[in-house]
């Protein structure tokens, strides 16, 4: 029978709250903002509410975009290279999904196809329900 992580919050001594995680039978507190030496990442707080993972990003999609935009205005490597002031190198290993790019090269992209930046990361979202608009 598998053994279930088991997560609580605790009140450590000098009224410090700590996550505690662990395997049935024992428990190892973790202080709140304590940095995992793996990832980096910090600790959740003790809140109890449940993390809610978004969807991945269609990287494909996204793309698959830059490549129809590209060739709809008949322009070659150099020629998105001029508009753009990036490298014919960058348009390649993202067409290719070698890269994804960072998004001021996204940014750059969006002003040299003339495309708001929303129209183009939104193919991100294709597949999946994108996020809802919050409500004031």
């Amino acid at each position: 029978m598998p053994v279930a992580p088991v997560f609580g919050c605790e009140r450590a001594g000098g009224g410090t709250v700590v996550q505690t995680s662990a395997l049935l039978g024992g428990a190892t507190p973790v202080e709140i903002g304590q940095r995992s030496a793996l990832t980096g990442q910090g600790s959740a707080p003790c809140d109890r509410r449940v993390t809610i993972f978004p969807p991945d990003p269609n990287l494909d999609e996204l793309r698959l975009e830059l490549s129809r935009l590209r060739a709809t205005r008949g322009w070659s490597y150099d020629e998105l290279a001029a508009r753009s002031g990036l490298s014919r190198r960058t348009f390649i290993e993202i067409e290719q999904g070698r890269t994804i790019g960072t998004l001021q090269t996204w940014h750059a992209l969006a002003h040299a196809l003339d495309t708001p930046i929303d129209q183009l990361l939104g193919t991100l979202c294709e597949g999946h329900e994108p996020p809802a608009t919050p409500t004031p």
